[in-house]
C-alpha cells in the first residue's frame, strides 16, 4: 500500500532525536540533517510541502503535550511518527520505565487525535541496532513496543515502514555502528537508508 504525493500535499514528521536531527538549529528550512532532509530532497515526493517537527529524547509522553500545535495546528496530509527508542532507554539509563500498555494507551490518544483530522498515518518502527553487550538487552523491553506499532499500524490502517526489520538486516551485512554508531542515532548511511526504506514504503520505488 502506498500514497500519492504532490504539489499541495504536506507531510509532517514527528518524534525524537532521529527524526529532530539539529532542525531546530537548521536555518535552511528546519528539516534538519537526517532521514527527513534527504526525504524531502527526493523526487517522489512530488514537491510535497515537508515539515519536521521532531524533539530530541522524547516519549510519547512527551508527544503529548505538544500534539495539538506541533501536529494537528498544521492539518498535514500525511503524518509520519518514529517514536519508542528513548521509552525503552530511559529505563536503562535512568530508571524510568514505560509499561507497554502505558506507551500503547498514549500512542493510541495521539493516533485518535490524527484520525478524527482525517490525515493519513506513517509509523515506522523504533528500532535499535546493539553495538554492547549491554544495549542486547534492551530488547526485552524494546520488542513489545515494536509490536505495539505494528498492532497500531493494523488499527489504524496506517502504512508501517519496517524500519527494525530492515536496518537490523542490513547491520547484519555491514555491522551496526555503520549504520547507527551508538546503536540508537543513524550515522549518515543510516540516515540515507532509512529515508530509502521510507520512500519506497510510502510512496513506491523510483
Amino acid at each position: 500500500m502506498t500514497t500519492q504525493l504532490g504539489p499541495g500535499s504536506t507531510i509532517l514528521f514527528t518524534g525524537d532525536s532521529v527524526t529532530d536531527c539539529g532542525r531546530r538549529e537548521d536555518a535552511d528550512g528546519h528539516l534538519g540533517s537526517g532521514y527527513v532532509r534527504a526525504i524531502a530532497s527526493d523526487a517522489r515526493v512530488g514537491g510535497a510541502r515537508i515539515l519536521n517537527e521532531g524533539i530530541s529524547g522524547d516519549r510519547v509522553v512527551d508527544l503529548e503535550p505538544r500534539w495539538q500545535v506541533d501536529v494537528l495546528d498544521h492539518r498535514a496530509d500525511l503524518v509520519s511518527i518514529l517514536v519508542g527508542i528513548n521509552d525503552t532507554w530511559r529505563r536503562y539509563d535512568e530508571n524510568a520505565e514505560t509499561p507497554v500498555a502505558q506507551f500503547e494507551a498514549g500512542y493510541r490518544r495521539l493516533l485518535d487525535a490524527l484520525a478524527s483530522a482525517g490525515s493519513r498515518l506513517v509509523l515506522i518502527e523504533p528500532f535499535l541496532l546493539p553495538v554492547s553487550v549491554a544495549q542486547r538487552a534492551w530488547r526485552e523491553d524494546l520488542d513489545p513496543k515494536i509490536d505495539v506499532v505494528r498492532r497500531l499500524a493494523a488499527d489504524y490502517d496506517a502504512i508501517l515502514v519496517p524500519a527494525d526489520v530492515e536496518l537490523t538486516r542490513q547491520a547484519a551485512e555491514l555491522g551496526a555502528a555503520a549504520l547507527a554508531d551508538d546503536g540508537v542515532h543513524p550515522t549518515d548511511l543510516g540516515h540515507a537508508r532509512l529515508a530509502e526504506l521510507w520512500l519506497d514504503t510510502v510512496v513506491g520505488r523510483s
